[in-house]
């Protein structure tokens, strides 16, 4: 265990650690999905570009995808220009890019989703990643489990030292979130498929929650 006196001025005050770990498999799959287009004029490109969208975010759904899963993360239009050494700047006509984020709950769904979008024009596809949806409850286990760490090290702290320790003055907590794990998944589609892609097994795995618990005691 790890304790501390504070400084003089506090050299009543002792403090104690607990580390609580816990160890839970990813229940979200995030994937980004996105369609760039190119044409002469802002009305090509849009129509375009949005009929492969709808295309893409409607056969996600059919897949069992909510629709509270599906999320626009970027639209961006900009012109295209050509620089050559004799005419300089050269029009082109205009790029668009739109991307929705889409969360999959069910894992045997994402090969699915990646080879339904490519199919139906998405040919920005990447960054696979798990994540835990609702991390709070992994939290407060973690917790709860670093809290009686901190206390039995106190209960060792009083033996092994014979001081005395009264109530808990302060109690303070460091938490680790869990980070998304990104899976190999990160593909570059040029253009439509007309076939579905195959995809390889993808295993989410573990992501650990770990929560530090500092409590601090009045000495008697």
């Amino acid at each position: 265990y790890q304790s501390k006196l504070l400084d003089q001025q506090n050299s009543n005050q002792v403090t104690v650690s607990g580390e609580g770990k816990i160890y839970a498999k990813p229940d979200v799959a995030i994937i980004n999905l996105g369609v760039n287009t190119t044409g002469a004029t802002v009305a090509d490109v849009t129509k375009s570009n949005t009929d492969k969208m709808n295309a893409i975010i409607d056969a996600v759904k059919k897949l069992g995808v909510d629709e509270k899963d599906i999320q626009t993360t970027n639209y961006n239009l900009t012109p295209l220009y050509n620089y050559t050494q004799d005419s300089g700047r050269i029009f082109q006509g205009y790029t668009l890019d739109q991307n929705v984020q889409v969360k999959i709950r069910d894992f045997t769904k994402i090969g699915d989703v990646l080879s339904q979008a490519t199919v139906k024009g998405a040919n920005l596809v990447g960054n696979l990643q798990f994540t835990i949806d609702n991390p709070e409850q992994f939290r407060q286990q973690a917790r709860a489990k670093a809290i009686a760490q901190a206390k039995a090290n106190a209960q060792n702290l009083e033996k092994e030292s014979g001081i005395s320790l009264g109530k808990i003055i302060n109690v303070y907590e460091n938490y680790i979130y869990p980070m998304a794990y990104s899976g190999n998944a990160k593909l570059g589609i040029g253009g439509a498929m007309e076939q579905s892609v195959p995809v390889p097994t993808i295993q989410p795995g573990q992501q650990e929650i770990d929560v530090t618990i500092n409590l601090t005691y009045r000495v008697e």
